[in-house]
């Protein structure tokens, strides 16, 4: 199965349905009156945990996503049905991205977990709504509401208690074929492994954990060289790094050296990977230059606990598996976004209350109108009547669209632009 973990896509909501304008007329029905329904709501966008599924690759051909619009009102005051949720399944691990602006829509770490990515637009209301005192038999409708409409980046981040890191062919894929059931590919080249392989660990004292062996790393990582952000952001996760040395120096490489590149990339890339405990595993202590590097790199590093292995013989690896599972017990999550992060908008952040349009200046007597609140009344506004017109009228100056227009030096005659409509300014 081919392995996708990043995908981007268009996902739009469903519009709601349009309000109906009817009058009842019946026989024997003394009090008629108008009887025009509500539109159905548009159906929302919704991801959803699948635990069935390991990989985007559904969405890498299925790049926009519609939902249902809302059906429209109808006469005895019947409302319209609410159109169906497009429901797009993911695995566990995902998360949604705003494209454009990098902020992090949805974080799906929970079995069937959902969360509501575009909004489907509300349903207009049928002219029984507007009855009043006044206005005994309004003709009066609303159309629905337009559904929210977004580029999304869709990104799979593994899901491990443990990650495996060090160059290519240090024996991180052969160690976690031995200590689980996973059967990743292992050869004598570099990058056999290109796809992330988990396997679950069980531990001989009944404790288990999930082992992610991701793709090797080269100098300059962090910058996105080699598979690069392709591998680290699947560690992002883990809450224990595994780093395998190659202690053979079979590719010429120095252990030591190695040791310490491999940590200056985890430093240089986001989401502090460096700051999560590690085992330090001596791989391949079968070759003939093993122990004279194992004994540089101690009196290189003395502060760091190694474990001598031969993973390829199933030797000295369960002490790295107890190992592991101690610091799990004590090793909290690390969070994908930091507190800063949180302040700045970047998950879910409370921005208080949007004002209802803007005024722009387009120069020659051209004025420009946005704002959701307002772009979203003239979207269900009825301006094919008189009275359409009119409510639309009202609306604009409860808004305080007039008095604006004037303030910011709009003159009689001057073009004013609301979506993709343009109208004459008239004092």
């Amino acid at each position: 199965m081919q392995f996708i973990d990043r995908v981007k896509i268009k996902v739009k909501a469903g519009d709601g349905g349009k309000g109906m304008s009817s009058f009842r007329r019946e026989k024997y029905v003394p009090f008629g009156g108008p009887s025009g329904g509500d539109g159905g709501k548009g159906g929302d966008i919704v991801f959803m945990v699948d635990e069935g599924k390991s990989t985007l690759l559904d969405l890498r051909y299925n790049r926009k996503v519609v939902a249902p619009n809302g059906v429209n009102g109808k006469t005895k005051k019947m409302h319209g049905a609410v159109g169906e949720d497009a429901v797009i399944k993911v695995p566990l691990g995902t998360i949604v991205k705003d494209a454009e602006t990098g902020r992090i829509l949805a974080d799906l770490t929970r079995k069937n977990q959902r969360a509501i990515i575009c909004k489907g637009g509300k349903g207009g209301r049928g002219n029984f709504r507007f009855k009043t005192s006044k206005n005994t038999a309004p003709t009066y409708a609303e159309k629905g509401g337009l559904g929210e409409v977004k580029d999304v980046e869709v990104e799979l981040k593994v899901l491990a208690d443990v990650g495996l890191v060090g160059y290519p062919s240090v024996g991180k894929s052969t160690l976690l074929s031995v200590v689980s059931a996973a059967k990743p590919e292992i050869a004598d080249y570099h990058f056999t492994t290109i796809q992330p392989n988990l396997g679950m660990v069980q531990v001989p004292d009944g404790r288990s954990f999930v082992m992610a062996d991701l793709p090797g790393l080269i100098d300059g990582a962090a910058q996105g060289k080699g598979l690069g952000h392709q591998f680290l952001r699947h560690i992002e996760r883990c809450r224990v790094i595994i780093h395998v040395v190659d202690m053979g120096a079979q590719d010429g490489r120095d252990p030591v050296q190695d040791y310490a590149n491999i940590n200056k990339e985890l430093e240089e890339y986001q989401y502090r990977l460096l700051e999560r405990p590690q085992v330090v595993v001596a791989n391949k202590m079968d070759l003939d230059d093993a122990e004279a590097n194992l004994a540089r790199f101690k009196e290189a590093y003395p502060d760091v606990e190694i474990y001598p292995t031969m993973t390829a013989l199933d030797e000295g690896l369960e002490p790295i598996i107890y190992k592991a599972a101690d610091l799990l017990e004590v090793t909290p999550v690390f969070p994908l976004y930091d507190e800063e992060e949180k302040s700045e908008g970047v998950l879910y952040k409370y921005e208080g209350d949007k004002p209802p349009f803007k005024v722009h200046n387009l120069g020659n007597g051209r004025w420009k109108l946005t704002g959701e609140e307002i772009e979203t009344a003239f979207a269900m506004a009825t301006l094919d009547t008189d009275e359409g017109q009119q409510r639309f009228a009202r609306k604009m100056r409860v808004l305080g669209v007039d008095s604006a227009l004037r303030e910011a030096g709009a003159a009689d005659g001057d073009t004013i632009e609301l979506a993709e409509f343009e109208f004459e300014f008239v004092e």
